[in-house]
């Protein structure tokens, strides 16, 4: 289960291998974000999110947040074509970042993702490693911290391995990344603040 690095930040094959495997068979990965370890998944897999959500103790209610390589990974969440051309350099400028936003969702996007909301809390990362693993994976991943309801978040891979054990099919031992806080949540239409 526990993917060790050479080097921070890269994959070798068996780990990418191991990954792959992990997300076809329904299962729960953890891997470095930008201040804390997250657990996910592929958002496509109601198995696995709810997988997660149980983990997490999250009701479904809340929804989830999704990170991406890159905007393109997202189209099949978000409702591109609600956001305006007079919005779109306001919205797409936190980007590639730590930040969150809450855009769009399509009416396609089940309730397991977008919880009981008409947006969808999404972020493409400028971190590295992850931007590494969305693009190996070829999916955005569910992103939520590496912890239980209650509990700090996990910044290392042994803390995730102590408290999950085999119910977390993968852990990519990397290190996470300087940010000292989650990432920020925003609207970026209102400006609205949901985790500062």
């Amino acid at each position: 289960m526990l993917h060790e690095s050479a080097e921070p930040g890269m994959l070798t094959d068996e780990q990418i291998a191991a990954a792959k495997q992990a997300i076809e068979n329904h299962g729960v990965i953890a891997y470095p974000t930008e201040a804390v370890f997250g657990l996910g998944c592929a958002p496509y897999d109601e198995i696995a999110v709810r997988k997660v959500l149980e983990l997490k103790q999250r009701p479904i209610e809340k929804g989830v947040i999704l990170i991406a390589a890159d905007y393109s990974q997202l189209l099949d969440y978000v409702d591109d074509s609600k956001i305006g051309q007079d919005a779109r350099f306001k919205v797409f400028s936190h980007w590639p970042g730590p930040i969150t936003l809450l855009l769009p969702a399509k009416a396609s996007v089940p309730k397991f993702l977008k919880g009981e909301h008409d947006t969808i809390a999404v972020r493409v990362t400028a971190f590295e490693p992850v931007r590494k693993l969305c693009r190996v994976l070829n999916t955005p991943l569910v992103s939520t911290s590496a912890n239980r309801s209650g509990q700090p978040p996990f910044t290392d891979a042994e803390q995730v391995i102590e408290e999950f054990k085999d119910e977390v099919s993968w852990v990519w031992q990397s290190s996470v990344g300087q940010a000292k806080t989650p990432s920020k949540i925003i609207n970026p239409f209102t400006g609205e603040v949901f985790r500062a």
